[in-house]
């Protein structure tokens, strides 16, 4: 009987810890240093408004890829034509034909970079939302820790790993921007 009661006691137990546990795993607090240190690629890459970012950005770079090759091919093919026509077509209407040729090439490259600044432009405007969510994120670990200064890991010769912020910083900027509810991607 005595074993009956101890497992009833026991399971109690666990469901009490169990519902008054905290819904998330509590944020870690970095040492107090004076200097901080942060892979700022990481911070990016590893965060999850960054991982949907650089999706979004490879989905669309592989489209306007898979565009561009198709582009080529007909552009390759209209450029054989001409080349198979030039000896029997006469100069003047050839020249007329190879200029308007060379002008749909370039229209066509013109369209395309403006495409692919375009989505250079939107990573980084990206960018520009993380950092100004990130700022009060770093600011708050710098108060926590009495620090002066946040430098970029890669430019230290060495530094303690106590020091580096980065993993701390991910997991609070994943929490700010998911409370925040700010999109990775673009609508």
């Amino acid at each position: 009987m005595k074993s009956i009661w101890h497992f009833l006691v026991g399971l109690a137990v666990a469901i009490c810890l169990t519902s008054t546990a905290p819904a998330q795993t509590p944020l870690r607090t970095p040492a107090a240093s004076p200097v901080l240190t942060i892979d700022s690629d990481r911070l990016f890459e590893d965060s999850n408004f960054g991982r949907e970012t650089v999706e979004e950005i490879e989905q669309l770079g592989g489209t306007l890829a898979a565009e561009n090759r198709i582009i080529e091919e007909e552009l390759t093919a209209e450029e054989k034509k001409l080349t198979d026509i030039r000896a029997t077509t006469d100069p003047v209407e050839f020249r007329e034909m190879a200029d308007a040729f060379d002008a749909k090439v370039q229209e066509t490259r013109r369209r395309q970079d403006v495409k692919s600044r375009d989505l250079n432009t939107r990573l980084e405007k990206r960018r520009v939302v993380f950092l100004q969510a990130a700022a009060p994120v770093l600011e708050q670990l710098m108060r926590e820790t009495g620090a002066a200064v946040v430098l970029e890991r890669r430019s230290v010769f060495i530094s303690s790993n106590a020091v580096d912020i980065t993993q701390i910083a991910i997991d609070r900027l994943n929490l700010a921007l998911a409370e925040q509810n700010v999109p990775a991607q673009n609508d």
